[in-house]
C-alpha cells in the first residue's frame, strides 16, 4: 500500500482530540465498536473484529432499506416509467458501490473507524466539520420525514377504526393528525431519545427489517391481485425531460444511503479486507435493489401517475393487509427515531465541544442537563416542522441531497486527497483515472445537492 499524509495529529490542528469523542458514536446499530482508547493495540493496526462476511452482507442491507422504500414507486413515476427508473437505479448503483469501497480503503489507510473520522483523517479540518455538520442537518431532516410517516400512516389506520369515511371534511379532535403525532411522540419518541446510551438498538433492526419486507411484499401481492377498486392512473413510458429524471436521484440516494455507517460495519469484519469489502457491499446492494426495484415497480404500475409520494397513502383505508404494513412502518419509525436522533446528537455535542476546547472529563457534570436541553430542543424542532410540511416527498427530496453528498462528495473528496497524498514521484495512469473518478463522483453529488437545494428554494418556497 502506497504511503499517506493522512494520519496528522488533530490536536495539530487547534482540536482536541478528547473533546471529540463524542462524535465517533455516529455508527451502526448493529455494530458494537470500543471507545478509540481500547480498541487501539498499536499505532496503525486496527483490532479484528467479529462480523463475518454473510453478517456483514445483512447488516449493510439492514442499513440501507428503510423508511426511503416509501417514496420509491412515486420515483419511477417521476423519473418517467419502469424503464427510465430501472436505468437510473443501475446507473447510479455503480457509483453507490464505489463510493463504500473509498471509505473503507480510506479507512484502512487512516487508521480510522467512523465516517466523520475517515473524512476528517484524510480531507482535513475543514471538510470533517463540514461533513460533521452534514450529518447532523440529515439525521434532523430524517427525524421529520419519520414523524410525517407516522402521521400518514395513523390517518389511515386512525380512519378504520373510527369508521370515518375517505375524504371526510369533519372529524373528532382526538383524530386530527397533529394531535395524534404529537401524542404518539411525547408518549413513545420522546421517552426513548433523553437516555445517554441506547439499549434496545437490536429490537429497532429486527422491526426495521421486519416492516420493510412487509410492505414489499404487500406492495407486489396487490399488484399480482390487485383490489378491483384500485384504478391506476397513466402509466408513463419515457421521461417528460432530462430534468425529471434527475428529480428522481435524491429519492434514490436517500433509499441507498448507508455509507456512514459502513465504515463501523468494514472495520467489525473477522477480515477487513478492501477486497472482501467490494463483495460484501455488491453483494447488500443487489439484495437492496431487488427490494427498492420490487416495490417501485409494481406500486408504480399499480397507481401509475397517481401514485401518491408514500405509496401506502395510495391504498385504501378498508384494507387490512396494508393496515399491517403500515403497523410495521409505525413501530420500525418509533425506534428508528431515537437512533438517528441520538446519531445526529452526539455530532452535536462532539462540535459543541471541540469549540469550547473542553476535554470530556471535565465536563462529565454538565452532560446530563446538556444532553436533555438538546434532545428536547431537536424533539421540538422535528416535530412543529413536521406537524407544518405534511408533504413527506418535499423532505425526501431535502435529505436526498444531502444523501448525495455521503455517496458521493465526501467519497470522491477522500479518493482525491488520498491520492495526492501518495509519496511517488511518477504517477501511474491508473492514478490519473482514480484522481479523475474523484472528481466526478464530488461533481455528480454537488450537481444532485445543488439541484435539490434549488427546487426547495425557488419551488417549494417561492412557489
Amino acid at each position: 500500500m502506497a504511503q499517506f499524509n493522512i494520519n496528522s495529529d488533530l490536536g495539530e490542528q487547534g482540536f482536541s482530540t478528547d473533546s471529540g469523542e463524542r462524535a465517533r458514536l455516529l455508527q451502526s446499530p448493529c455494530v458494537d465498536t470500543a471507545p478509540k482508547s481500547e480498541r487501539e493495540t498499536s499505532p496503525g493496526v486496527l483490532e479484528r473484529g467479529t462480523t463475518s462476511t454473510i453478517g456483514a452482507i445483512f447488516i449493510v442491507v439492514n442499513a440501507c432499506l428503510g423508511a426511503g422504500l416509501l417514496n420509491f414507486p412515486a420515483a419511477f413515476s417521476t423519473a418517467g416509467g419502469v424503464a427510465a427508473g430501472i436505468t437510473l437505479q443501475m446507473g447510479m448503483l455503480v457509483f453507490i458501490i464505489s463510493g463504500l469501497v473509498i471509505l473503507a480503503y480510506c479507512s484502512q489507510a487512516s487508521n480510522e473507524r467512523t465516517y466523520q473520522e475517515v473524512v476528517w483523517a484524510v480531507c482535513g479540518k475543514l471538510t470533517g466539520v463540514l461533513c460533521e455538520v452534514a450529518i447532523a442537518i440529515y439525521t434532523f431532516g430524517t427525524c421529520i420525514a419519520f414523524l410525517i410517516i407516522i402521521g400518514d400512516q395513523q390517518d389511515k389506520i386512525i380512519a378504520v377504526v373510527a369508521k370515518e369515511p375517505e375524504g371526510a371534511s369533519v372529524s373528532p379532535w382526538y383524530t386530527d393528525r397533529k394531535f395524534t403525532i404529537s401524542l404518539t411522540a411525547f408518549l413513545f419518541i420522546l421517552p426513548l431519545s433523553i437516555p445517554r446510551e441506547i439499549g434496545f438498538q437490536k429490537y429497532a433492526s429486527f422491526l426495521s427489517v421486519v416492516g420493510t419486507w412487509s410492505v414489499t411484499a404487500i406492495i407486489i401481492i396487490k399488484y399480482i391481485w390487485p383490489d378491483k377498486e384500485m384504478t391506476p392512473g397513466d402509466i408513463l413510458t419515457r421521461p417528460a425531460s432530462w430534468i425529471a429524471v434527475f428529480n428522481a436521484m435524491p429519492t434514490i440516494c436517500f433509499g441507498f444511503q448507508c455509507h456512514v455507517s459502513s465504515v463501523p460495519v468494514f472495520n467489525s469484519m473477522q477480515r477487513p479486507k478492501v477486497k472482501t469489502w467490494g463483495g460484501v457491499v455488491t453483494a447488500a446492494m443487489v439484495i437492496a435493489l431487488a427490494v427498492y426495484m420490487g416495490t417501485g415497480i409494481c406500486g408504480f404500475l399499480t397507481f401509475g401517475a397517481a401514485v401518491d409520494p408514500d405509496v401506502l397513502l395510495s391504498y385504501p383505508s378498508e384494507d387490512m393487509a396494508v393496515a399491517v404494513a403500515r403497523a410495521f412502518i409505525i413501530l420500525s419509525v418509533l425506534t428508528s427515531y431515537p437512533i438517528l436522533h441520538f446519531c445526529g446528537r452526539a455530532v452535536v455535542e462532539g462540535l459543541w465541544l471541540r469549540y469550547q476546547g473542553t476535554p470530556v472529563e471535565e465536563d462529565v457534570a454538565r452532560e446530563q442537563r446538556r444532553r436533555v436541553l438538546q434532545t428536547l430542543v431537536w424533539f421540538l424542532l422535528t416535530l412543529l416542522l413536521a406537524l407544518f410540511i405534511p408533504d413527506i416527498g418535499k423532505v425526501i427530496s431535502v435529505i436526498g441531497g444531502l444523501a448525495a453528498c455521503f455517496i458521493f462528495v465526501f467519497p470522491g473528496l477522500c479518493l482525491i486527497q488520498a491520492k495526492l497524498s501518495e509519496m511517488e514521484e511518477v504517477k501511474p495512469a491508473s492514478w490519473w483515472a482514480l484522481v479523475s473518478y474523484g472528481v466526478l463522483l464530488v461533481t455528480l453529488g454537488a450537481f444532485i445537492f445543488g439541484q435539490t437545494t434549488a427546487n426547495a428554494i425557488f419551488v417549494d418556497l417561492l412557489g
